[in-house]
């Protein structure tokens, strides 16, 4: 019997017990998400979500899971990670957003 493992909510692999992974904060906390909804994710989509985008953008116009797949970059990269083993680590592909 296989076990059930959380789904990640970007690139929608399994994350295993032993992978890293982290909540995002669908608004993020500095602009009021305190509290508010969280997805888990695996810790390298985790990190390419906030290479791409900045905290205005994110409570702007990114606040739920299916405007993050529908950003370019991001739907791009969660074609290519989806092909990985769910334990798979890498830097974040790419150049970080300007600030």
């Amino acid at each position: 019997m296989q076990e059930e493992y959380p789904i990640c909510a970007l690139c929608t692999r399994p994350i295993p017990p032993d992978v890293p992974q982290s909540l995002h904060h669908l608004i993020p906390k500095l602009k009021g998400g305190k509290g508010g909804p969280t997805v888990l994710l695996h810790h390298i989509c985790h990190k390419e979500i906030h290479a791409t985008l900045t905290e205005a953008e994110l409570a702007r116009s990114y606040q739920t899971v299916a405007a993050l797949r529908s950003h370019p970059r991001l739907a791009k990269f969660a074609g290519w990670v989806a092909k990985r083993p769910p334990d798979f680590m890498s830097k974040v592909p790419g150049k970080r957003r300007k600030r």
